[in-house]
């Protein structure tokens, strides 16, 4: 593949030199845009330059439910931290979820940040705890939809070169899948070695539009 994008590379290159500076910048601008969208669409079905389907997240532990209620200041550091109670909740790695009684709602809490622990009046403690509900279905999302978007991927041209990639600390993240390195998937967490997941890369089908791109420009010249 290397040695294939290395002859379609000088192809552009001499067809470039035959048109002026702005022409070139004009078409230069189209293919990034064009490989942009097919890089977005393609990232967002999941599968890599090859066609290949990326591997799949590692399943998540099941959210365990608590036996009794719980009551207590939240977050630490603030300087009115507010009192919530939870009869019904799910303990998921680093967040507890439950039906926030004084909201009236279901709400999620960093384990870490709670400030301070309350008693919970015998009473209270597990009575009609009932089973925490959701409304709707959760839907499995698919990876890569946030940095995959026009805010972080981004494409433009420099010089004679026109250019996709990712901004921000997206470029980071697209990094680690891109080579399939080690990293944190949290900021207190253990690093972990994530699959490779290439996330930019030429496919048969852009290398085609591309060329078709510049042989419809330099005909048209």
């Amino acid at each position: 593949m290397s040695d294939e994008l290395a002859q379609i590379e000088k192809l552009a290159n001499a067809m470039l030199a035959r048109v002026s500076a702005g022409q070139r910048r004009t078409l230069l601008r189209k293919i990034a845009r064009t490989v942009q969208g097919s890089q977005r669409e393609r990232i967002r079905s999941q599968r890599d330059p090859e066609g290949a389907p990326y591997v799949p997240r590692r399943p998540k532990a099941p959210p365990r439910p608590g036996n009794h209620a719980l009551r207590f200041l939240y977050p630490k550091g603030a300087a009115e931290p507010r009192l919530v109670f939870m009869k019904s909740w799910v303990h998921q790695g680093a967040l507890v979820t439950g039906f926030d009684i004084e909201a009236n709602a279901i709400r999620s809490f960093f384990w870490d940040r709670i400030a301070k622990y309350l008693p919970v009046p015998a009473e209270d403690d597990n009575v009609e705890a009932g089973r925490l509900r959701r409304k709707g279905v959760i839907r499995k999302k698919a990876m890569f939809r946030k940095i995959s978007s026009a805010r972080y991927l981004r494409a433009g041209i420099e010089g004679d070169e026109a250019w996709v990639g990712f901004s921000g600390l997206a470029s980071d993240i697209a990094r680690v899948h891109q080579d399939g390195l080690k990293d944190k998937p949290a900021p207190k967490a253990k690093a972990v070695l994530y699959p490779r997941r290439p996330l930019l890369g030429l496919t048969a089908a852009d290398r085609e539009a591309v060329l078709n791109m510049l042989l419809e420009h330099v005909s048209a010249v």
